[in-house]
């Protein structure tokens, strides 16, 4: 058992470890998701691509940020890229204009972003290379988002409770408001999450997350 510090909501590890035939199906789920996802979705990478080398030419299309994953394991997750190339290195000086509460940046008009990349974030098309991450088993298609290791330096030990199963590419918090959801809702979804996990829970999650990609609301 995890004794959290806040909410008095404490995630049974035990309960965790024995869900081995949920765990089975849910990888072969994301090995068969992924790579059709892949698959169907190239002609998506195909055009984002050619755009976003008409905005900036000598610009990478793709990018890996380092992330802690499961257990707190570090890997690199793939996205394609929505930001400036120095993004990370002007990050610094955003941080007092962060719009949501806890270990987490958010900023609505981030100067970092661009054209291209507006729009990507607004249908979260720039999280689809997660998708190479979900077959190599760094992630499965729901699940926690996976935080970066100065977020977790942050955490509580009722935040790391979130870290106690593979993060996803989509969860509770970005069909529950996304960006309207501070942090401390964010972490009691993913717990929420975490104690009712079933193959039933997760496609209704990806259903749910296909609606919001079609009406994208509150991403930035």
């Amino acid at each position: 058992m995890v004794k959290c510090t806040k909410k008095n909501i404490v995630v049974d590890k035990s309960l965790v470890a024995t869900r081995k035939t949920y765990y089975f199906f849910k990888r072969l789920m994301d090995i068969l998701g992924s790579i059709v996802g892949l698959i169907v979705l190239s002609p998506i990478f195909l055009i984002v691509s050619v755009l976003m080398k008409l905005e900036e030419p000598r610009g990478p299309i793709f990018f890996s940020q380092e992330r802690i994953g499961q257990h707190e394991k570090k890997f690199k997750m793939y996205k394609i890229r929505s930001m400036c190339v120095d993004a990370e290195e002007k990050l610094d000086a955003l941080l007092q204009h962060n719009e949501v509460e806890g270990a987490m940046f958010k900023m609505k008009e981030d100067p970092r972003v661009t054209r291209v990349g507006k729009v990507i974030r607004k249908t979260s098309i720039d999280e689809l290379p997660q998708l190479i991450n979900v077959l190599k088993g760094d992630m499965s298609l729901v699940g926690p988002r996976p935080p970066l290791k100065r977020e977790v330096d942050e955490y509580s030990a009722y935040d790391k409770q979130r870290l106690l199963v593979k993060p996803g590419c989509t969860g509770l918090w970005q069909v529950s408001g996304r960006n309207s959801v501070g942090f401390d809702d964010m972490v009691s979804l993913d717990i929420q999450y975490i104690q009712k996990q079933s193959l039933g829970y997760d496609i209704k999650i990806m259903i749910k997350t296909v609606v919001v990609m079609a009406r994208p609301n509150s991403a930035y």
